[in-house]
């Protein structure tokens, strides 16, 4: 979706596309990342605040009844609001009876131009997890998430079948066309790689549009277990995207490819290091 300048809009719009999706048969939908605001982590700005909401709040209220109602789960990440002058980018796990399953928040925290969300989120505390939802285990993260190789892998070994990662993510404006296509390219090189590796389905929902010097660059996409797309959005306008998910295929791989058979845990300790300062 592109998002507008205000929440209550950003809602309705979303309610209306849930709607959409489950009529064409969804049963797993995930919104974007911060889905009820346009991506304010451009500024460091105290105002900005203001759009965020406890759990259970306002939104997150009305989408649990709404996945009930509809019998489908829903993913909706949202800034929440833990304690006065604590917040973090949150995604709330709603079953298709309307259940509260499972939170996740946001564990990896960038700071680069543009994405300044350290002055907003505090990282995650509740560890990689996945669901057992009733059309399928899940796992859930957030955007920088996506390109970290471990992330990956930890969720996945809960049991995760797909992983699901609501995204805000697009171009600078000063950014040579060559530059900001290798940046896309990259972008899905790597969650794919996530998706062959763990031998899980990868869905990666992005938003769309123009907000402030970025353009988000959409192009949403769920990857199968051997890395191929399955669907993928436009660059450049909303989208509600369907895949069918054949949770047999991460059997089918992970026999033929047994990366998790294979792995040598006994030597992998040193990966709890921030770096290795010896070279040989």
């Amino acid at each position: 979706m592109q998002a507008s300048a205000e929440p209550a809009d950003n809602v309705e719009r979303t309610i209306s596309r849930i709607r959409e999706a489950a009529a064409q048969g969804a049963q797993i939908i995930c919104l974007q990342e911060l889905f009820t605001s346009r991506y304010f982590c451009q500024t460091e700005d105290t105002g900005h605040f203001r759009f965020a909401e406890p759990l259970p709040g306002p939104s997150t209220t009305r989408l649990g009844q709404l996945a009930a109602e509809l019998q489908v789960v829903l993913i909706v990440p949202f800034f929440e609001e833990r304690a006065r002058g604590l917040y973090h980018n949150t995604a709330v796990i709603f079953d298709a009876d309307g259940s509260h399953l499972g939170t996740y928040r946001k564990m990896h925290i960038p700071d680069d131009p543009g994405y300044y969300e350290k002055f907003y989120f505090t990282p995650g505390d509740l560890g990689f997890q996945s669901y057992r939802t009733r059309y399928g285990t899940i796992g859930v993260l957030i955007c920088w998430d996506q390109w970290f190789p471990e992330a990956a892998r930890l969720t996945a070994l809960t049991g995760a079948n797909i992983l699901f990662y609501p995204s805000a993510i697009g171009w600078h404006d000063e950014e040579p066309p060559d530059v900001a296509r290798a940046q896309h390219e990259a972008w899905e090189m790597v969650q794919r790689s996530h998706a062959i590796t763990n031998g899980v389905f990868v869905a990666s929902v992005n938003r769309v549009g123009r907000e402030g010097d970025v353009t988000f660059w959409g192009a949403s996409f769920v990857a199968a277990p051997s890395g191929e797309l399955v669907v993928r959005a436009p660059h450049d306008s909303e989208t509600v995207l369907l895949a069918t998910c054949d949770l047999n295929a991460v059997d089918t791989m992970r026999q033929n490819w047994p990366f998790l058979r294979d792995r040598r845990i006994d030597v992998y300790g040193a990966l709890s290091n921030r770096f290795l300062d010896h070279a040989y």
